[in-house]
Protein backbone atom coordinates (compact mmCIF):
# COMPACT_ATOMS: atom_id res chain seq x y z
CA UNK A 1 0.00 0.00 0.00
CA UNK A 2 1.45 3.97 -1.04
CA UNK A 3 1.77 6.17 2.13
CA UNK A 4 0.14 9.23 1.06
CA UNK A 5 1.97 12.10 1.09
CA UNK A 6 0.31 15.71 1.10
CA UNK A 7 1.90 18.97 -0.34
CA UNK A 8 0.28 22.10 -0.33
CA UNK A 9 1.05 24.98 -3.05
CA UNK A 10 -0.79 28.24 -1.78
CA UNK A 11 -0.07 31.79 -3.72
CA UNK A 12 -1.95 34.89 -5.38
CA UNK A 13 0.05 34.35 -8.34
CA UNK A 14 -2.22 32.07 -9.88
CA UNK A 15 -0.64 31.51 -13.20
CA UNK A 16 2.92 30.12 -11.25
CA UNK A 17 0.71 28.34 -8.57
CA UNK A 18 -0.93 26.57 -11.41
CA UNK A 19 2.58 25.89 -13.09
CA UNK A 20 3.85 24.36 -10.09
CA UNK A 21 1.04 22.01 -9.48
CA UNK A 22 1.13 20.94 -12.94
CA UNK A 23 4.72 20.49 -12.52
CA UNK A 24 4.21 17.86 -10.07
CA UNK A 25 1.70 15.94 -11.53
CA UNK A 26 3.55 15.57 -14.42
CA UNK A 27 6.98 13.80 -12.58
CA UNK A 28 4.93 11.64 -9.31
CA UNK A 29 3.35 8.82 -10.58
CA UNK A 30 0.15 8.59 -8.75
CA UNK A 31 -0.44 11.95 -7.85
CA UNK A 32 -3.84 13.86 -7.63
CA UNK A 33 -4.30 17.80 -7.39
CA UNK A 34 -7.83 18.95 -4.85
CA UNK A 35 -8.83 22.38 -5.53
CA UNK A 36 -11.75 24.33 -3.66
CA UNK A 37 -13.10 26.89 -5.63
CA UNK A 38 -14.09 29.95 -3.49
CA UNK A 39 -15.18 32.21 -6.14
CA UNK A 40 -18.31 32.52 -4.84
CA UNK A 41 -17.66 32.41 -1.49
CA UNK A 42 -19.39 35.77 -1.05
CA UNK A 43 -22.93 34.54 -2.57
CA UNK A 44 -24.42 35.35 1.01
CA UNK A 45 -26.18 31.99 2.53
CA UNK A 46 -26.36 29.53 -0.22
CA UNK A 47 -22.87 30.03 -0.92
CA UNK A 48 -21.12 26.80 -2.40
CA UNK A 49 -17.21 25.69 -2.23
CA UNK A 50 -16.85 23.87 -5.39
CA UNK A 51 -14.13 20.97 -4.67
CA UNK A 52 -11.79 19.71 -8.14
CA UNK A 53 -9.69 16.82 -8.01
CA UNK A 54 -7.64 15.76 -11.25
CA UNK A 55 -4.44 13.89 -11.86
CA UNK A 56 -2.09 14.43 -15.22
CA UNK A 57 -4.84 12.89 -17.51
CA UNK A 58 -7.44 15.76 -16.53
CA UNK A 59 -10.46 16.07 -14.03
CA UNK A 60 -10.93 13.03 -12.03
CA UNK A 61 -14.33 14.27 -9.64
CA UNK A 62 -16.18 17.31 -8.55
CA UNK A 63 -18.13 17.54 -5.45
CA UNK A 64 -19.77 20.85 -3.82
CA UNK A 65 -20.00 21.75 -0.10
CA UNK A 66 -21.41 24.96 1.46
CA UNK A 67 -19.64 27.94 3.04
CA UNK A 68 -19.60 26.85 6.87
CA UNK A 69 -20.85 29.84 9.23
CA UNK A 70 -19.46 32.12 6.12
CA UNK A 71 -16.14 30.76 6.81
CA UNK A 72 -13.81 29.03 4.41
CA UNK A 73 -11.79 27.25 6.48
CA UNK A 74 -14.14 25.69 8.10
CA UNK A 75 -15.04 24.76 4.84
CA UNK A 76 -12.00 23.19 3.67
CA UNK A 77 -11.49 21.17 6.81
CA UNK A 78 -15.02 19.59 6.81
CA UNK A 79 -14.30 18.81 3.12
CA UNK A 80 -10.41 18.52 2.50
CA UNK A 81 -9.79 16.23 5.43
CA UNK A 82 -12.19 13.67 4.50
CA UNK A 83 -11.30 13.35 1.12
CA UNK A 84 -7.65 13.11 1.87
CA UNK A 85 -8.39 10.30 4.16
CA UNK A 86 -10.39 8.57 1.29
CA UNK A 87 -7.29 8.96 -0.65
CA UNK A 88 -4.91 7.82 1.78
CA UNK A 89 -7.31 4.23 2.70
CA UNK A 90 -7.23 3.39 -0.69
CA UNK A 91 -3.65 3.39 -0.76
CA UNK A 92 -3.01 4.38 -4.01
CA UNK A 93 -2.38 7.84 -4.37
CA UNK A 94 1.78 8.68 -3.72
CA UNK A 95 1.17 12.54 -3.54
CA UNK A 96 -1.81 15.02 -3.06
CA UNK A 97 -1.71 18.27 -3.76
CA UNK A 98 -3.61 20.60 -2.41
CA UNK A 99 -3.58 23.68 -4.33
CA UNK A 100 -5.12 26.21 -2.13
CA UNK A 101 -7.46 28.74 -3.85
CA UNK A 102 -5.87 32.04 -4.82
CA UNK A 103 -6.47 34.32 -1.47
CA UNK A 104 -6.31 30.76 1.26
CA UNK A 105 -3.30 31.51 3.52
CA UNK A 106 -1.12 28.30 3.61
CA UNK A 107 -0.73 28.56 7.75
CA UNK A 108 -4.17 27.78 8.73
CA UNK A 109 -4.38 25.03 5.98
CA UNK A 110 -1.53 23.51 7.39
CA UNK A 111 -2.71 23.23 10.66
CA UNK A 112 -5.54 21.89 9.31
CA UNK A 113 -4.01 18.76 7.36
CA UNK A 114 -1.52 18.10 10.34
CA UNK A 115 -4.09 18.17 13.13
CA UNK A 116 -5.74 15.43 10.99
CA UNK A 117 -2.94 13.11 11.51
CA UNK A 118 -2.34 12.96 7.35
CA UNK A 119 1.62 13.03 6.49
CA UNK A 120 2.23 16.84 5.52
CA UNK A 121 5.54 16.93 3.60
CA UNK A 122 5.29 20.23 2.17
CA UNK A 123 4.17 24.03 2.37
CA UNK A 124 4.94 26.11 -1.12
CA UNK A 125 4.41 29.41 -2.30
CA UNK A 126 4.52 29.89 -5.80
CA UNK A 127 5.69 33.31 -6.88
CA UNK A 128 6.22 35.47 -10.40
CA UNK A 129 9.14 37.54 -9.00
CA UNK A 130 7.68 40.38 -11.57
CA UNK A 131 4.57 40.44 -9.84
CA UNK A 132 6.26 40.77 -5.97
CA UNK A 133 6.25 44.65 -5.66
CA UNK A 134 2.48 44.95 -7.43
CA UNK A 135 1.40 42.92 -5.21
CA UNK A 136 2.63 43.93 -1.83
CA UNK A 137 2.13 47.85 -2.83
CA UNK A 138 -1.54 46.79 -3.43
CA UNK A 139 -3.49 48.11 -0.59
CA UNK A 140 -7.02 47.05 -1.54
CA UNK A 141 -9.35 45.07 -0.09
CA UNK A 142 -9.58 41.68 -1.27
CA UNK A 143 -13.64 41.97 -1.78
CA UNK A 144 -12.72 44.54 -4.56
CA UNK A 145 -10.70 42.17 -6.65
CA UNK A 146 -13.25 39.09 -6.47
CA UNK A 147 -10.47 37.57 -4.55
CA UNK A 148 -12.75 37.70 -0.68
CA UNK A 149 -12.49 34.01 0.70
CA UNK A 150 -16.13 34.61 3.25
CA UNK A 151 -18.41 38.10 2.95
CA UNK A 152 -16.61 39.21 6.16
CA UNK A 153 -13.33 39.18 4.99
CA UNK A 154 -11.27 42.26 5.44
CA UNK A 155 -7.97 41.63 4.44
CA UNK A 156 -6.08 43.08 1.64
CA UNK A 157 -4.09 42.05 -1.52
CA UNK A 158 -0.72 43.23 -0.01
CA UNK A 159 -1.12 41.79 3.39
CA UNK A 160 -2.32 38.47 2.70
CA UNK A 161 0.07 38.14 -0.11
CA UNK A 162 3.17 39.42 2.40
CA UNK A 163 1.82 36.19 4.60
CA UNK A 164 1.61 33.59 2.04
CA UNK A 165 5.28 34.55 0.94
CA UNK A 166 6.25 34.87 4.16
CA UNK A 167 5.11 31.47 5.96
CA UNK A 168 6.16 29.00 3.29
CA UNK A 169 9.82 27.55 3.27
CA UNK A 170 9.50 26.71 -0.15
CA UNK A 171 8.87 29.06 -3.04
CA UNK A 172 8.24 28.18 -6.48
CA UNK A 173 9.38 30.85 -8.81
CA UNK A 174 7.94 30.64 -12.25
CA UNK A 175 10.83 33.35 -13.66
CA UNK A 176 9.10 35.14 -16.45
CA UNK A 177 10.31 37.42 -19.06
CA UNK A 178 9.38 40.89 -17.26
CA UNK A 179 11.11 39.85 -13.74
CA UNK A 180 14.82 41.82 -13.87
CA UNK A 181 17.48 41.58 -10.62
CA UNK A 182 15.35 44.22 -8.61
CA UNK A 183 12.47 41.65 -8.38
CA UNK A 184 15.04 39.15 -7.66
CA UNK A 185 16.71 40.44 -5.26
CA UNK A 186 13.20 41.76 -3.84
CA UNK A 187 12.31 37.88 -3.60
CA UNK A 188 15.41 37.05 -1.51
CA UNK A 189 15.18 39.91 0.72
CA UNK A 190 11.69 39.34 1.49
CA UNK A 191 12.79 35.44 2.71
CA UNK A 192 16.04 35.11 2.67
CA UNK A 193 15.38 31.79 4.61
CA UNK A 194 13.58 30.08 1.78
CA UNK A 195 14.04 27.69 -0.23
CA UNK A 196 13.91 28.72 -4.03
CA UNK A 197 12.85 26.79 -6.80
CA UNK A 198 12.38 27.45 -10.28
CA UNK A 199 9.27 26.17 -12.03
CA UNK A 200 10.87 23.68 -14.66
CA UNK A 201 14.03 23.02 -13.01
CA UNK A 202 15.78 19.75 -12.98
CA UNK A 203 17.97 17.76 -9.86
CA UNK A 204 19.92 14.43 -10.73
CA UNK A 205 18.15 11.46 -9.72
CA UNK A 206 19.97 9.59 -6.84
CA UNK A 207 22.50 6.95 -7.45
CA UNK A 208 21.82 3.51 -7.42
CA UNK A 209 19.14 0.60 -8.71
CA UNK A 210 17.03 1.23 -6.14
CA UNK A 211 15.68 4.40 -7.96
CA UNK A 212 13.13 7.52 -6.41
CA UNK A 213 10.60 6.68 -4.12
CA UNK A 214 9.55 10.20 -4.67
CA UNK A 215 8.66 9.80 -8.27
CA UNK A 216 8.94 5.92 -8.56
CA UNK A 217 11.34 5.86 -11.40
CA UNK A 218 14.00 3.19 -11.34
CA UNK A 219 17.97 3.97 -12.15
CA UNK A 220 18.59 0.51 -14.78
CA UNK A 221 21.31 -1.45 -13.50
CA UNK A 222 23.80 -0.83 -16.31
CA UNK A 223 27.75 -0.01 -15.68
CA UNK A 224 27.28 3.21 -17.29
CA UNK A 225 23.54 4.32 -16.72
CA UNK A 226 21.95 7.39 -18.50
CA UNK A 227 22.08 10.66 -16.49
CA UNK A 228 17.75 10.58 -14.82
CA UNK A 229 16.62 14.16 -14.36
CA UNK A 230 13.20 15.22 -12.44
CA UNK A 231 11.85 18.31 -11.60
CA UNK A 232 13.64 20.29 -8.53
CA UNK A 233 10.04 20.41 -7.36
CA UNK A 234 9.52 16.89 -6.32
CA UNK A 235 12.59 16.98 -3.96
CA UNK A 236 10.74 19.70 -2.06
CA UNK A 237 7.27 18.00 -1.86
CA UNK A 238 8.55 15.35 -0.24
CA UNK A 239 11.18 17.04 2.52
CA UNK A 240 9.19 17.49 5.06
CA UNK A 241 7.46 19.92 6.82
CA UNK A 242 7.04 21.08 10.77
CA UNK A 243 4.29 23.09 11.58
CA UNK A 244 5.18 23.94 14.93
CA UNK A 245 8.85 25.37 13.78
CA UNK A 246 6.88 27.14 11.23
CA UNK A 247 4.34 28.84 13.39
CA UNK A 248 7.10 29.84 15.83
CA UNK A 249 8.95 31.70 12.62
CA UNK A 250 6.12 33.80 11.87
CA UNK A 251 5.51 34.97 16.07
CA UNK A 252 6.29 37.92 16.84
CA UNK A 253 8.34 37.09 19.48
CA UNK A 254 10.62 34.57 17.59
CA UNK A 255 10.11 35.25 14.31
CA UNK A 256 13.03 34.75 11.73
CA UNK A 257 12.81 38.48 10.16
CA UNK A 258 15.29 38.95 7.08
CA UNK A 259 18.63 40.40 7.80
CA UNK A 260 21.14 43.71 6.81
CA UNK A 261 20.84 43.37 2.78
CA UNK A 262 21.59 45.83 -0.04
CA UNK A 263 21.46 44.47 -3.73
CA UNK A 264 20.22 45.33 -7.34
CA UNK A 265 18.66 48.39 -5.52
CA UNK A 266 16.96 46.81 -2.96
CA UNK A 267 17.83 47.60 0.56
CA UNK A 268 16.89 45.50 3.90
CA UNK A 269 17.43 47.60 6.99
CA UNK A 270 17.13 46.00 10.79
CA UNK A 271 16.78 48.60 12.93
CA UNK A 272 17.18 47.44 16.43
CA UNK A 273 17.17 49.31 19.73
CA UNK A 274 16.42 48.43 23.79
CA UNK A 275 14.73 52.18 24.20
CA UNK A 276 11.58 51.83 24.23
CA UNK A 277 9.51 54.72 21.55
CA UNK A 278 7.57 57.71 22.60
CA UNK A 279 3.61 56.95 21.81
CA UNK A 280 2.59 60.23 20.50
CA UNK A 281 5.75 60.60 18.30
CA UNK A 282 5.86 57.02 17.01
CA UNK A 283 1.92 57.60 16.39
CA UNK A 284 2.29 61.35 14.41
CA UNK A 285 5.18 58.76 12.57
CA UNK A 286 3.37 56.02 11.46
CA UNK A 287 1.94 57.39 7.98
CA UNK A 288 5.87 57.69 6.89
CA UNK A 289 6.95 54.64 8.07
CA UNK A 290 4.09 52.87 6.49
CA UNK A 291 5.00 54.24 3.27
CA UNK A 292 8.92 54.28 3.68
CA UNK A 293 9.21 50.79 2.38
CA UNK A 294 7.61 48.33 0.55
CA UNK A 295 6.74 45.53 3.19
CA UNK A 296 7.96 46.04 6.87
CA UNK A 297 7.64 43.86 9.84
CA UNK A 298 8.92 43.14 13.88
CA UNK A 299 7.93 43.61 17.23
CA UNK A 300 8.54 46.64 19.43
CA UNK A 301 7.35 48.40 22.63
CA UNK A 302 5.85 51.50 23.69
CA UNK A 303 7.02 53.57 27.13
CA UNK A 304 3.42 53.46 28.51
CA UNK A 305 2.73 49.60 28.34
CA UNK A 306 6.14 47.92 28.83
CA UNK A 307 4.75 45.17 29.27
CA UNK A 308 2.93 44.29 26.13
CA UNK A 309 4.82 43.24 22.88
CA UNK A 310 3.32 44.59 20.21
CA UNK A 311 3.61 43.06 16.65
CA UNK A 312 4.44 46.02 13.43
CA UNK A 313 3.19 44.40 10.60
CA UNK A 314 3.11 47.03 7.16
CA UNK A 315 2.26 45.93 3.71
CA UNK A 316 0.59 48.57 0.89
CA UNK A 317 0.94 51.35 2.65
CA UNK A 318 -1.51 49.84 6.06
CA UNK A 319 -0.04 48.88 8.75
CA UNK A 320 -1.53 46.14 11.59
CA UNK A 321 -0.42 46.80 15.41
CA UNK A 322 -1.36 44.22 17.72
CA UNK A 323 -0.59 43.24 21.16
CA UNK A 324 0.69 39.36 21.23
CA UNK A 325 1.06 38.77 24.80
CA UNK A 326 3.39 39.95 27.46
CA UNK A 327 7.23 40.50 27.11
CA UNK A 328 9.12 37.56 28.53
CA UNK A 329 11.15 39.25 31.15
CA UNK A 330 7.41 40.36 32.30
CA UNK A 331 6.39 37.13 33.37
CA UNK A 332 7.03 35.60 36.75
CA UNK A 333 10.01 33.12 36.50
CA UNK A 334 7.48 30.03 37.29
CA UNK A 335 5.54 31.21 34.17
CA UNK A 336 9.04 30.51 31.86
CA UNK A 337 8.59 26.74 31.95
CA UNK A 338 5.63 27.40 29.78
CA UNK A 339 6.88 29.38 27.32
CA UNK A 340 8.41 27.30 24.31
CA UNK A 341 12.26 27.15 24.17
CA UNK A 342 12.43 28.94 21.11
CA UNK A 343 10.75 31.57 22.01
CA UNK A 344 13.38 31.72 25.45
CA UNK A 345 16.04 31.41 22.54
CA UNK A 346 14.84 34.51 20.81
CA UNK A 347 14.53 36.14 24.20
CA UNK A 348 18.60 35.45 25.01
CA UNK A 349 19.60 36.85 22.07
CA UNK A 350 17.84 40.37 22.65
CA UNK A 351 18.44 40.30 26.19
CA UNK A 352 19.37 43.15 28.27
CA UNK A 353 20.32 43.95 31.40
CA UNK A 354 17.88 46.35 32.53
CA UNK A 355 14.98 45.77 30.04
CA UNK A 356 14.92 41.97 29.33
CA UNK A 357 14.34 40.95 25.88
CA UNK A 358 11.98 44.05 25.45
CA UNK A 359 13.32 45.88 22.82
CA UNK A 360 12.62 47.86 19.33
CA UNK A 361 13.52 44.95 16.21
CA UNK A 362 12.00 46.18 13.49
CA UNK A 363 13.08 45.05 9.26
CA UNK A 364 12.08 47.48 6.22
CA UNK A 365 12.93 45.88 2.95
CA UNK A 366 12.11 47.95 -0.30
CA UNK A 367 13.71 49.05 -3.70
CA UNK A 368 14.86 52.58 -3.41
CA UNK A 369 14.98 52.60 0.48
CA UNK A 370 15.74 55.58 2.37
CA UNK A 371 18.18 53.91 5.00
CA UNK A 372 19.34 57.40 6.26
CA UNK A 373 15.97 59.25 6.72
CA UNK A 374 14.52 56.21 7.96
CA UNK A 375 16.76 55.84 10.63
CA UNK A 376 16.39 59.15 11.31
CA UNK A 377 12.47 59.20 11.56
CA UNK A 378 12.91 56.39 13.84
CA UNK A 379 15.49 57.83 15.96
CA UNK A 380 13.20 60.55 16.83
CA UNK A 381 10.31 58.39 18.15
CA UNK A 382 12.40 57.34 21.14
CA UNK A 383 12.05 58.53 24.41
CA UNK A 384 15.13 61.47 24.82
CA UNK A 385 17.56 61.15 27.85
CA UNK A 386 15.62 63.32 29.89
CA UNK A 387 12.81 61.41 29.12
CA UNK A 388 14.38 58.10 29.34
CA UNK A 389 16.24 59.15 32.91
CA UNK A 390 12.25 59.91 34.11
CA UNK A 391 11.68 55.89 35.04
CA UNK A 392 8.93 53.97 34.31
CA UNK A 393 6.43 55.55 36.28
CA UNK A 394 6.68 58.61 34.45
CA UNK A 395 6.45 56.81 31.56
CA UNK A 396 2.90 55.24 31.96
CA UNK A 397 1.68 58.47 32.35
CA UNK A 398 2.30 59.09 29.06
CA UNK A 399 -0.89 59.48 26.19
CA UNK A 400 -2.02 56.39 25.00
CA UNK A 401 -2.86 57.33 21.03
CA UNK A 402 -2.09 53.35 20.42
CA UNK A 403 -5.87 52.67 22.07
CA UNK A 404 -7.51 53.05 19.21
CA UNK A 405 -4.81 50.68 16.98
CA UNK A 406 -5.36 48.08 20.27
CA UNK A 407 -8.63 48.61 20.87
CA UNK A 408 -8.32 48.93 24.52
Amino acid sequence: MTQLSVAIVGGLHADARRAAVEELLAAVPGSVALHHDLSTATDGPDARVVRTVRDAAGLISTGETPLVNDCACCALREDLVPELERLADAGLTRLAVVELWDSVEPKAMAEVVAASGLRLTSVTTAVDPALLLPYLANGDDLADRGLAAATTDQRTVADTFARQLEYAPVLAVLDSEEADEEDRALLAQLHPTARRVPVGSEVRAPEGGAGNRATGHTRPAVDNPPRLLRPALVDAAFAGFDVEAAAAAQHPASALLPTDADEHGVTTLVWHRTRPFHPERLYAALEDLCCAAARSRGRFWLAERPDTLLHWDAAGGALCVESVGPWLASLPDAAWDMVPPVRRAAAALDWHPEHGDRCQHLVFTSPGLDRDGLEQLLESCLLTDAEYAAGRAAWERLPRPFDTFLEV
